[in-house]
């Protein structure tokens, strides 16, 4: 599961370094046009936005299986290991439920906005919400494989990076 996770990150990275180079090319080419040719690519500002979007989910799910999101565990490091371990379950639980929260906000909104079209390309609105609920579950998914690893038995320093502790 290890090595599924970390292969689905990588094509993630992928995917935000192809959303990145393609709102650069729009937002470029843009540019170009309306200064040197007055005129303009019409859906360039509202894809580009999507574009950044998306980006932004996609970088936070990575920062899930990173974690490179902000932490402050001064007091958890000097706690015992079953207390570090206690603290980390904890933590991973209202993750979990806050992604829930998030996931099922994202999916009404998708309903919602199923129907309604962008007002430059047409598309669904629903799929600027839809980079809500796929972060919410694939982040998910990554939590609960590391609630996995610390219940069987994995070493917490092996779960979180900033607990440096051993069993």
């Amino acid at each position: 599961m290890e090595k599924v996770i970390d292969v689905s990150m990588q094509i993630l990275k992928g995917m935000m370094a192809l959303l990145l180079a393609g709102m650069v090319l729009l937002v470029f080419t843009n540019v170009v046009l309306r200064y040197s040719f007055n005129s303009g690519i019409s859906v360039s500002e509202e894809l580009s936005r999507w574009f950044m979007i998306w980006m932004t989910f996609l970088a936070a799910i990575v920062g899930v299986r990173e974690k490179g999101h902000l932490n402050v565990d001064s007091l958890v490091k000097r706690l015992p290991v079953l207390a570090q371990k206690i603290c980390h379950v904890l933590m991973e639980g209202i993750v979990l439920y806050l992604l829930w929260l998030f996931g099922s906000g994202s999916w009404q909104q998708v309903l919602i906005n199923l129907d309604v079209p962008a007002p430059m390309t047409g598309l669904p609105m629903a799929t600027v919400y839809l980079a809500g609920l796929v972060f919410s579950l694939l982040s998910a998914v990554v939590v609960v494989f590391d609630l996995y690893k610390v219940f069987s038995g994995a070493p917490v320093s092996d779960v979180h990076t900033t607990l440096n502790i051993a069993d």
